[in-house]
């Protein structure tokens, strides 16, 4: 029976990673209705705590992006990259992991691939460098974004267990934008840079199919485009101050009369009325916004996918249990490489949190009286961002597809795409960093 229920959980993950974009969040469904009805599996609990959330800063950036916000932010992340172009290795992961730490979902990369290209291709540069650490960096990124799901959902987990809100995100913060800046220092030290010598780029050079470098382009900025970005950035800033405030660590407000997801929640649909308001934007319009189609892409496929897997953990939370308290115990760093794999097939980093961390504090015995292991949940969060190992995530897919010099590519057996070598090490330098920072606290 257990073999069976492996084989309906991995197989509809790779069926809907096969489908593409929604369609994982499709056969997810199916995975819980084959597991419950034939195979006897009593249905998990549906994420609606991070789908809301999700729902809510989606709403905001929508509107922002309405506005012209975001094509404010990428006129000035394209200032910042072509103000030193042979350091692109270096700072398209700066911007990509700011735009992501700003809204809370690394679509917004999606703006910055074709810039990162361009500039790429003006210094004769490999632009699949560049632009893996870039795709890479807004992965890691949304482990300490202070509005993306996965910091609310982990935060909540660890406030009670003594760890303060504040102290959370500096050391995510600090941690994964290290350990990026790091892989890009690897990456440019082990890579092929030279655009000119890659036989791919050649061939569709002599082809004519590679695009001349376009140079600086001329974006004209909507009236409110500046203010929508303000409106955005003092509603992140509120968040962190609330969440701040109401942290038990910090216990500047102790009587909590609304809970930080609510607050979360209220404060980015407050954002998305003020630009509405403020920036004369047509609200019948937003949901047309690419930004909004992708949140709402992502959070069918929350719902599927981590409904699947919380199915699967919770009828199967006994022998997770005993696995957690026999091996992650006695050695810390495994739960990494839990988080990894959990993260490959589930699809997102709030969703992997949400099917995983439950059953490790349960099996470590973590609880406010006895916290003392709770630092291997912080140490090892940024794990949960493996989602770069199937090439089949948007952002990834996207960089393929707008590279035209074909250095940016997929290999014949998946996995040994451009993205998984500089993912990998991120991670690493990221968990590491992670254990470094927790014995300092």
């Amino acid at each position: 029976m257990l073999i069976l229920q492996i084989i309906v959980l991995l197989g509809a993950i790779f069926l809907g990673v096969r489908i593409g974009g929604i369609g994982i969040g499709y056969t997810g469904g199916a995975g819980v209705l084959v597991l419950g009805l034939l195979l006897g599996m009593k249905p998990g609990n549906i994420p609606w705590d991070v789908i809301l959330i999700i729902a809510s800063v989606i709403s905001a950036i929508s509107a922002m992006q309405l506005a012209g916000g975001l094509d404010y932010l990428v006129q000035i992340a394209e200032r910042i990259l072509r103000s030193n172009p042979k350091h692109i290795n270096y700072l398209a992961p700066i911007v990509t992991y700011v735009l992501t730490i700003f809204a809370g979902t690394g679509h917004t990369a999606f703006s910055m691939i074709p810039v990162i290209v361009e500039v790429a291709k003006e210094q004769h540069i490999r632009p699949c460098v560049p632009l893996s650490i870039a795709v890479v960096s807004s992965q890691i990124a949304i482990t300490a974004s202070p509005v993306s799901a996965a910091v609310i959902y982990m935060t909540g987990v660890l406030e009670p267990l003594g760890w303060s809100y504040p102290a959370l995100l500096l050391i995510w913060i600090v941690t994964t934008f290290v350990g990026c800046m790091l892989t890009a220092f690897v990456m440019t030290i082990i890579s092929n840079m030279d655009l000119d010598s890659d036989p791919v780029y050649k061939e569709r050079l002599a082809k004519g199919l590679v695009k001349p470098a376009q140079g600086a382009a001329q974006m004209e900025l909507k009236p409110f485009a500046k203010r929508s970005v303000l409106i955005f950035l003092v509603g992140v800033v509120a968040v962190v101050l609330y969440a701040s405030a109401i942290s038990p660590a910090v216990g500047i407000i102790k009587n909590v009369i609304v809970p930080r997801d609510a607050a979360i929640m209220s404060l980015m649909l407050l954002v998305g009325m003020l630009i509405t308001m403020l920036c004369k934007i047509e609200v019948g319009d937003v949901a047309s916004c690419s930004v909004f189609k992708s949140g709402m892409v992502a959070i069918v496929c929350v719902l599927g996918v981590a409904w699947l897997g919380d199915t699967f953990v919770s009828g199967h939370s006994a022998e997770i249990k005993e696995f957690a308290a026999s091996t992650v115990a006695e050695n810390p760093a495994l739960l990494a490489v839990v988080f990894f794999f959990a993260a490959m097939l589930l699809y997102s980093q709030a969703a992997t949190a949400k099917a995983i961390v439950p059953a490790v504090v349960a099996a470590l015995g973590i609880t406010a009286e006895n916290p003392g292991d709770s630092y291997m949940l912080v140490a090892t969060f940024a794990a949960v961002s493996a989602l770069f190992v199937l090439p089949t995530y948007p952002t990834l897919l996207g960089a393929v597809q707008m590279d035209d010099t074909g250095s940016t590519r997929i290999g014949k057996w998946v996995f040994n795409h451009a993205f998984f070598l500089p993912g990998l090490i991120a991670i690493v330098f990221s968990v590491v960093l992670g254990f470094g920072a927790c014995a300092i606290f």
